[in-house]
């Protein structure tokens, strides 16, 4: 017990710093038009977001943050015919669809374990399809 309130307050305070170093940027979702360094950025945000418990005092901020970052990653990088095509942003999209979906019909309610494992699976494909550069 202690052990994972301990955790979740080392996430939180990670997480503030993040985000607080993301405002320092001219872009306030964070991206840097980087593909590569933005995809991983925002795949940890969502991680971070998804593991973050109900109680959490910046559990709204932090959704806020992820639903800003999903919305501008995907209209970033949708036009974008070098990034479009690939297998890497393909799953990302449909990961992203997903959670954003999630989101709207159902607000900060806590995601289903089926939900959260279909995102870790397609988080990870994202992950090997980066290092492969595909």
């Amino acid at each position: 017990m202690f052990f994972k309130n301990f955790l979740s307050r080392v996430l939180a305070l990670v997480l503030v710093v993040v985000i607080g170093l993301a405002g320092c940027t001219s872009n306030p979702s964070g991206l840097s038009g980087n593909y590569s360094q933005d995809t991983l950025t925002v795949l940890e945000n969502i991680r971070t977001a998804i593991d973050l418990p109900n109680d959490a005092p910046d559990k709204k901020e932090t959704v806020t943050l992820v639903r800003q970052q999903i919305s501008d990653y995907a209209s970033r990088y949708r036009r974008d015919g070098k990034t479009a095509g690939l297998r890497s942003f393909t799953t990302m999209q449909t990961a992203l669809n997903a959670l954003a979906g999630y989101y709207s019909s159902y607000g900060n309610r806590p995601l289903p374990e089926k939900l959260k494992n279909r995102l870790a699976q397609e988080f990870k494909q994202v992950e090997i399809a980066l290092k492969r550069g595909v």
